[in-house]
């Protein structure tokens, strides 16, 4: 395998792998003159760095290994953990500048230093003790590295960690509206830029991820595999492992400044987080009225008082830092965040800091199944399922942690009455109420963030068994591809997962260009499109769907689809249906042929022909360690072979273009990969997207690009 193994330290770790390319170099931590007190913690760690620059952290105590943990992270990447931690704080816009205040404003909605404060110090002190070494591991940094200028972050402080605490790249807080925020808050005239600066419409990539686990029934070896496969921003995660004497021994992605690992492995079990479609953030109308001052709302046969609290936004002004004031409204449901007519609306969803901690960083030790579960009875993990395989041999899929108890009469994909006691929450669901998959007869499972409902082929739940609050997501076409895969092929190996995770094949397109083939059968001979896409139907039909990067029918057969796909976007006369039923049953034939006609002349125009190979198209780039990348087709980039999830390739690359250029570039999709086999001892092998470290002068800012554009064993 051309996938890096993971190296592990015998004298202290359980999960060492022989392998040619595992030398390590011990690196100490040793400072200059620093506070007695993080000198003297930090002389109980180890960071050994091994040939990818991965870091392998060792402490005498847990809170000595998230020490140690953050450390490494700030030598790798400093400007992404504080930025994490500005996002998280609302604090963005003290280094961005004025154009950062509504998204700033949008989290302070929820994050109240004060509050923050009181919940770390009525937490337990074993939970007290990581905040504290997660904050004196970035001061030791900052402490040890003059050289490194924070943004605006000097001095980190432990209820900090509580800010962020549950790892995902796409909070609940932002399904808040920017917009509907400022308009409220604000300037209803002015609107929230968004970055966008592609030549083209920019297409959204599927968010999320894929998981698989398979069953030791079903795998060569009788051992439980698990896939790990994160589909998110490029250099959103960090990897490493952490190990202490009091039991910690974990293995995997971190999101940058956090201090769990967030998809992986410790010696006994694994799990991967794949985002859900589950409905459980929920809208209010309230009815609220003004007098004497005071806002008031409906509830019941009573008016509540919507509590107010005033917010100070600070922002960078040129060279000074100026500030903005807000009163922001709450109702017993959430903050007050857009106006709907003459309703204020506030929002419900998870707000559990201190269970989300405890529960992101327990679950890395759990040894099984049983013990996984329990740590889900905090209920704090709520914007994901979970795909988990241990040593036992379990293998399961675990739907949604945070579920909401509702009226399964009520519709509540929109906005209810917030004046009707009948719409508040009671309670959540349990663990074992939600559609799960545990050890199923199939030997294989797997989420890619489609409904549960193919889970496991015939062994997954029922959707009539469930309200429908439990799933909005539905199916997608990596869900298809995914059960195809993974249904017709018995006795498992890493290779073959990998295989599996890397099959070459889009249904969605196998699906929809048979359309666009037809359409030109049946085109006048007459009519210019017919001699003008003679050459390009002809690729087409003799495509098997499947992506190569030298391969012309992929260019033309994903470009046809993201022409369509951004026509129906744009279009207002289009009907209102998902974009998927609308390529496959309701696009003219005109409307195909017009789209592969805009896609050939492109073609011509940045090309020079339209016969061009997908992997000069598509293309993967790491420049600088700016966390918005400047892509250029001048500089050096790599091919890309697979494709965009949006017509079923399980590997991921989301690109689009940038600044003009001709090419595209990847920004998200297949980010960290691992593939984990449970057995006497844990076997793994993994690669992310580029390399560890955001240091564009480190050998390790781009070493892992080739293996991970490579496509190990697929085609």
């Amino acid at each position: 395998m051309l996938w890096h193994p993971i190296p592990m330290k015998k004298l202290i770790l359980a999960l060492a792998v022989g392998c040619a390319a595992c030398a390590l170099s011990q690196q100490a931590l040793t400072y200059e003159s620093p506070p007695s007190r993080l000198k003297a913690q930090a002389q109980r760690i180890t960071i050994v760095r091994d040939d990818w620059g991965i870091p392998h952290v060792h402490g005498k105590s847990d809170a000595d290994a998230v020490f140690g943990l953050i450390y490494a992270q700030a030598e790798d990447d400093f400007n992404r953990v504080e930025t994490n931690f500005l996002l998280s704080q609302g604090r963005l816009a003290e280094a961005e500048g004025e154009k950062e205040i509504w998204r700033d404003l949008r989290m302070k909605l929820f994050i109240d230093p004060d509050d923050m404060k009181a919940k770390y110090a009525a937490s337990p002190q074993w939970l007290k003790s990581l905040m504290d070494a997660w904050a004196d591991g970035l001061n030791y940094f900052l402490q040890t590295h003059p050289q490194v200028k924070p943004r605006a972050i000097t001095h980190f402080e432990p209820w900090m960690a509580l800010t962020f605490s549950e790892g995902s790249i796409g909070g609940d807080i932002e399904r808040v509206s920017l917009e509907s925020l400022q308009a409220f808050y604000g300037d209803a005239t002015a609107t929230q830029k968004v970055a966008a600066n592609t030549n083209v419409l920019p297409l959204p990539e599927p968010t999320g991820s894929n998981g698989f686990a398979i069953a030791p029934t079903n795998s060569l070896s009788r051992h439980a595999l698990l896939w790990i496969n994160p589909h998110t921003s490029f250099f959103f995660r960090a990897e490493a492992q952490a190990t202490s004497d009091e039991g910690l021994n974990v293995y995997g992605a971190i999101t940058w400044g956090q201090f769990f690992v967030y998809q992986g492995f410790n010696e006994h079990a694994g799990w991967m987080h794949t985002s859900s479609g589950v409905d459980n953030i929920d809208e209010y109308l309230e009815t609220v009225t003004h007098k004497d001052g005071v806002y008031s709302y409906k509830y019941g046969n009573e008016q509540r008082s919507l509590s107010p609290r005033k917010v100070i936004v600070r922002y960078k002004n040129g060279g000074a830092m100026a500030q903005r004031e807000f009163v922001i409204y709450r109702s017993h449901h959430g903050p007050i965040v857009r106006k709907a007519g003459d309703k204020w609306v506030s929002i419900h969803l998870m707000e559990a800091p201190v269970d989300a901690l405890t529960q992101s960083y327990s679950r890395t030790k759990a040894r099984n199944l049983k013990q996984f579960m329990q740590i889900m009875e905090l209920h704090a993990n709520s914007s994901n399922n979970t795909v988990f395989a241990d040593s036992q041999g379990n293998i399961a899929y675990l739907h949604s942690n945070f579920v909401p108890r509702r009226d399964p009469k009520l519709d509540w994909t929109k906005p209810v009455d917030g004046s009707d006691p009948a719409t508040d929450w009671h309670g959540v669901h349990s663990v074992e109420e939600s559609p799960n998959v545990i050890n199923p007869k199939s030997g294989w499972l797997y989420n890619t963030n489609n409904a549960p409902w193919s889970a496991s082929g015939p062994d997954s739940p029922k959707q009539s068994d469930y309200p429908a609050y439990f799933d909005g997501a539905g199916e997608n076409p990596r869900g298809v591809h995914a059960v195809r895969v993974l249904s017709q092929k018995r006795d498992f190996t890493p290779a073959s997962v990998i295989a599996a995770a890397f099959d070459t094949q889009m249904p969605e397109l196998e699906k929809i260009i048979p359309s666009l083939i037809n359409a030109y059968a049946a085109l006048d001979p007459e009519n210019p499109l017919h001699q003008k896409l003679a050459e390009p139907i002809a690729v087409l039909s003799k495509w098997d769907y499947r992506w190569s990067a030298d391969s012309v029918a992929t260019s033309l057969g994903v470009l046809w689809g993201d022409e369509l796909w951004r026509r129906k976007s744009t279009d207002e006369d289009a009907p209102e249906i998902p974009v998927y039923e609308y390529i496959e049953t309701h696009a003219s034939a005109q409307h195909r042929l017009e789209a592969l006609a805009a896609v050939t002349d492109k073609l011509v125009a940045d090309f020079g022909k339209w016969q061009v190979p997908w992997g000069e198209i598509n293309r993967f780039q790491r420049r600088t360690g700016d966390i918005e990348q400047p892509f250029s087709d001048a500089a050096p980039s790599i091919p890309v072979p697979f494709t965009t999830g949006r017509w079923g390739s399980l590997a991921s690359f989301g690109a689009n273009s940038y600044r003009g250029s001709r090419k595209i570039y990847g920004t998200n999709g297949n980010s960290f990969l691992a593939i984990v086999e449970f057995g006497d001892r844990v076997k793994a092998r993994a690669v992310t997207a580029g390399g560890q470290s955001g240091d564009p002068k480190s050998r390790h800012f781009n070493d892992q690009a080739a293996r991970y554009v490579n496509g190990e064993g697929t085609h």
